[in-house]
């Protein structure tokens, strides 16, 4: 019978890695990974892992009722329709802040219960809050004046990951963060350093581990006498393996000295893949227009656009050439002529283009959906939806977003850091053609930062859009409001990129 391994997933978010490891099937159509625990603090989030964690007792074929659900009906009464499917989905669920007082307790009987009942054969995943460690959230740091980083107890977080990792002895264990966390320091010690630190005297005790670098094939060459030890060793960039959104995150992983396959190079390889881009995954969605932050109406809205077209088509313009203002205006003009009705709430179900690589598009796509969840948009106000509408424009005629020098000055937003070229891309479209940029928890504020390149739509993405670009499954559902559903898609690891992990990851255990 082919092995099985049970996943805990700490400060899982709404559970990106966890998708990608139940998501993975062998040839043979066997599940290797099964939900062990899910544990994470945000009462929205867990709400939306609980779900996902119930459906996973269904494996492939979800109930119709979940379906029912999606297009607008009412939610059944999952403790008593599917009572021990339900139950396993709140055993396997823990709201709960590690390293909090009395957190212990509560889950280190789990995690002893997990690692008897499956012998060993389980897997850590999970990564820290990173909100201490992104560049963002260091330079926000930096703006509060009684700000100590020594005692801001995020930097180490990571400590109660290790604490859970020595009880547990995971067959293997995978650390994710972001790239900032390479280079965040306290007290003029780099964190990352002092994690590896602190890794190595776990790997030395006890049953130990062997890091792995994540590269691909080519690199096992420059592994077979040395072990990873470099900032770069741990470094995935997601465009590099087909997905459609540059994202550059750290993994620390680690693998058992008992399970590492004899001779081979501490590498875990990932193949490389051509990026996948915008077009691929946005372009066949229900097209929607954006609200108005006040008094919306179908009529108010198109004047409103209306009237921002004309304005465009007439303003000065900072760019290099006649030609490109000619372009501009051109462009302008003829989209007033385009406008049309469109609703502002998915209905409808949606597929990916044509030319979308096919192991991503079934990876996304569910044929039984009804519509789409999650897909309705927000409202702006009408002079962020000129700028839009501006920053969409230059982005179709020079094939980049515009910088804050680009920008007219009855466009400049009354922002006092606007010309201080702290927030030189305050506004920044996503290209069609071009995978986006880093999806985070920053677009639950504004949108600004992820203008959708379709100008008749002239909005910001819709949580299902970000969602699409972190590789979420259609058929996945995300609890809470709006923002807190921002926050979770923002915060979230790309499944399908944990789907790659984990198929690596599986190799490797098969080849012992």
């Amino acid at each position: 019978m082919p092995e099985t391994f049970a996943t805990v997933d700490l400060f899982a978010g709404p559970g990106g890695l966890s998708e990608g490891f139940h998501g993975f099937r062998t040839r043979n159509g066997h599940a290797p990974f099964e939900m062990g625990l899910s544990v994470e603090m945000d009462k929205a989030a867990c709400d939306t892992l609980r779900l996902r964690n119930f459906l996973r007792c269904f494996g492939d074929e979800f109930p119709p009722a979940y379906y029912q659900l999606l297009a607008g009906g009412e939610e059944p009464d999952w403790a008593n329709r599917w009572p021990a499917e339900w139950k396993r989905a709140q055993e396997t669920t823990l709201q709960l802040e590690l390293k909090s007082e009395g957190s212990e307790e509560i889950i280190d009987p789990l995690l002893d219960s997990l690692r008897e009942r499956h012998h060993g054969n389980t897997i850590l995943l999970g990564g820290p809050p990173c909100q201490a460690y992104s560049l963002v959230g260091r330079a926000r740091n930096r703006g509060k004046p009684d700000y100590v980083p020594e005692r801001d107890h995020r930097h180490y977080l990571y400590e109660e990951y290790l604490r859970i990792l020595e009880r547990l002895r995971p067959a293997v264990f995978v650390m994710e963060n972001v790239k900032g966390f390479l280079s965040s320091t306290v007290n003029g010690t780099r964190i990352f350093h002092r994690v590896l630190e602190d890794l190595h005297g776990i790997c030395r005790t006890g049953d130990g581990y062997r890091l792995l670098a994540i590269g691909s094939a080519e690199r096992n060459a420059l592994f077979h006498d040395a072990s990873p030890s470099q900032p770069q060793d741990f470094l995935v960039r997601t465009e590099e393996h087909g997905l459609p959104q540059a994202r550059h995150r750290v993994f620390i992983i680690g693998i058992r000295e008992d399970l590492m396959p004899a001779g081979r190079p501490d590498v875990l390889e990932l193949p490389r893949r051509k990026a996948s881009s915008l077009r691929h995954v946005l372009s066949s969605m229900p097209r929607l227009r954006s609200g108005l932050s006040r008094n919306d109406d179908l009529r108010l809205w198109l004047e409103t656009v209306m009237q921002a077209l004309e304005g465009l088509s007439r303003m000065d313009l900072p760019f290099e050439n006649e030609e490109m203002i000619t372009r501009f205006r051109a462009l302008a003009r003829k989209l007033t002529k385009e406008l049309c009705i469109l609703p502002r709430t998915s209905t409808e179900p949606a597929g990916v283009a044509n030319d979308c690589p096919q192991d991503l598009a079934e990876w996304i796509t569910d044929d039984n959906l009804p519509c789409l969840p999650n897909h309705e948009t927000r409202g702006h106000m009408p002079s962020d939806l000129q700028r839009y509408l501006f920053v969409i424009l230059f982005g179709q005629i020079t094939g980049r977003s515009p910088k804050d020098r680009d920008f007219p000055d009855l466009l400049a937003p009354a922002h006092r850091n606007w010309k201080s070229g702290k927030f030189a891309d305050r506004f920044r479209v996503q290209l069609w053609d071009r995978p986006s940029t880093t999806i985070t928890s920053h677009i639950s504020k504004d949108g600004h930062y992820f203008i959708h390149p379709d100008p008749l739509q002239c909005r910001s993405l819709t949580v299902r859009e970000a969602a699409r670009l972190q590789t979420f499954p259609d058929n996945y559902l995300f609890r809470g409001n709006r923002t807190q559903q921002y926050v979770q898609v923002g915060n979230a690891v790309p499944p399908y990129l944990a789907r790659l992990l984990a198929e690596a990851i599986h190799g490797l255990l098969s080849e012992r």
